[in-house]
């Protein structure tokens, strides 16, 4: 059976920092569980919500904000449209008044340290489980069971409970895989980004999408302006200098200007060596995970730990490769990188909690390689030839955070994924496709085989590698 269509703004979600799988998904998990509550008529009975977190989820979901992200989730905040400075607020609110607002209509008690419970047993459909329990006085009166299974996307064991309307939907290009997606730009003569606006069309009007692509652009530029002109540390207790200020600093001379656009256009007119591309570039990807960290606003590319990359690499086609750059070189640049992600994520998987960091860095840079790929010039086949060279280079990344944190590896991570994807393009652009040994798929396939045999602990467990030696007596 075919899977259900997956849009480019299913790839590329609007939210809220630091992980779209521990923070994303169970916010939009509380979401569909206010939806429920109120199908089942129920919701104005309800005295009182428990929130169990299993596996994944509870082992770093402190450093994630999973508890937060549940809590604002029950509230009934919108992560994208929600000004980032009030999640403190609302949050010590609950903390001290030890009431929660629900849904922003009623109020229940909310003891965070009793109702929000961390269970390390991992439930067996999948390792990201969350389940809430609402309750009239002490009796249990309805429970519900989500699974965050990366870049924001939600299920539940039995699909049919979250409904979607584009399910039935006749798409003019149904893709399931790589090869698919060449045959018709073969056969119909068109880009990659072409045959992805086609299907688009097919649910949203050409000024919807339009401006939705644009809208997700403007918030990537924003979240690399804050990155850059912002100082201090990280939170979380880590005590993680900010880098992205003091390289942007370095880097940016006497450029004049008052806001994020004017930012663009100043750097676009400066000349830049070798050396500084790579820390322009680096800078970028900071920029934006160093926000994501800190519980800012970002574009999930595929997830919040990897949306450092694709922001990165179409920024520097805009102000290194292409001065001239415009809003369409934006929307097929995403058009591309949006479909590159959902057959990742039909094919294998773009969670941590699944598939280790191969599954986030590894496809946003795939992604990113595609896409700027196609801005160069590059054939179809030679796109999907950058996606394969970015991914193979990242096979077996481990997701081992420290501190249950999205910051160490994380951070530097997206610097070293973007910097990769510029060269799987370059290097894809000298490729003759006759001469090709190893297909996107093929490589889709063996990263999903290598996430089924890597140890759980590598999985965004904080339980091994980096997560466990950084503050081990011998190091």
């Amino acid at each position: 059976m075919l899977m259900a269509y997956i849009s480019v703004f299913d790839m590329l979600k609007i939210g809220v920092g630091p992980s779209s799988s521990h923070t994303l998904g169970p916010w939009r998990a509380a979401e569909q569980f206010l939806i429920e509550l109120k199908n089942k008529n129920v919701f104005n009975t309800i005295t009182k919500v428990n929130v169990q977190l299993y596996g994944s989820l509870s082992l770093t979901g402190k450093g994630h904000a999973t508890d937060s992200a549940a809590m604002l989730g029950l509230l009934g905040q919108n992560p994208v449209t929600m000004p980032v400075n009030n999640i403190p607020v609302l949050l010590n609110e609950i903390k001290n008044s030890k009431k929660l607002n629900l849904a922003n209509q009623k109020l229940i008690d909310f003891e965070i340290e009793k109702q929000i419970i961390f269970n390390k047993n991992f439930l067996p459909f999948h390792p990201n489980g969350i389940t809430f329990e609402a309750f009239e006085n002490e009796n249990l009166i309805y429970t519900s069971t989500f699974y965050s299974i990366g870049g924001g996307f939600i299920i539940k064991e039995n699909p049919d409970e979250i409904k979607s309307t584009e399910n039935s939907i006749k798409y003019p290009f149904p893709i399931e895989n790589a090869d698919e997606l060449l045959n018709y730009c073969v056969t119909q003569n068109k880009k990659i980004s072409e045959i992805v606006f086609a299907n688009e069309l097919t649910v949203r009007s050409e000024n919807q999408i339009n401006a939705d692509l644009l809208k997700i652009w403007d918030t990537m530029l924003e979240c690399m302006y804050i990155g850059c002109h912002t100082e201090g540390i990280l939170p979380g207790g880590l005590e993680v200098k900010r880098r992205a200020f003091d390289i942007h600093q370095h880097l940016k001379g006497d450029l004049v200007y008052n806001n994020q656009h004017e930012w663009l256009l100043a750097i676009r007119k400066t000349e830049v060596k070798f050396r500084a591309i790579l820390k322009w570039v680096s800078c970028f990807a900071l920029s934006v995970n160093e926000v994501n960290a800190s519980l800012g606003r970002v574009v999930t590319a595929p997830t919040n730990g990897s949306a450092g990359v694709i922001p990165a690499v179409l920024m520097y086609y805009m102000v290194i490769e292409n001065h001239n750059a415009t809003n369409e070189h934006v929307k097929q640049f995403l058009l591309v990188a949006g479909e590159i992600g959902s057959i990742f994520k039909k094919g294998a998987t773009i969670s941590a909690a699944m598939g280790g960091c191969q599954a986030e860095i590894g496809v946003s840079s795939a992604m990113a390689a595609a896409a700027l790929c196609e801005l160069l010039g590059g054939s179809p086949q030679q796109c999907l030839i950058a996606a394969e060279i970015a991914m193979e280079h990242h096979l077996g990344l481990t997701c081992d955070p420290v501190g249950g944190l999205v910051q160490i590896p994380c951070i530097e991570r997206n610097s070293m994924g973007a910097i990769k994807a510029i060269n799987a393009a370059e290097l894809a652009l000298e490729t003759d496709p006759k001469n090709v040994k190893v297909p996107l798929d093929k490589v889709i396939s063996t990263m999903w085989e290598t996430a089924k045999d890597m140890n759980s602990k590598y999985k965004e467990t904080s339980t091994g590698g980096l997560a466990i030696k950084v503050n081990s007596p011998d190091c």
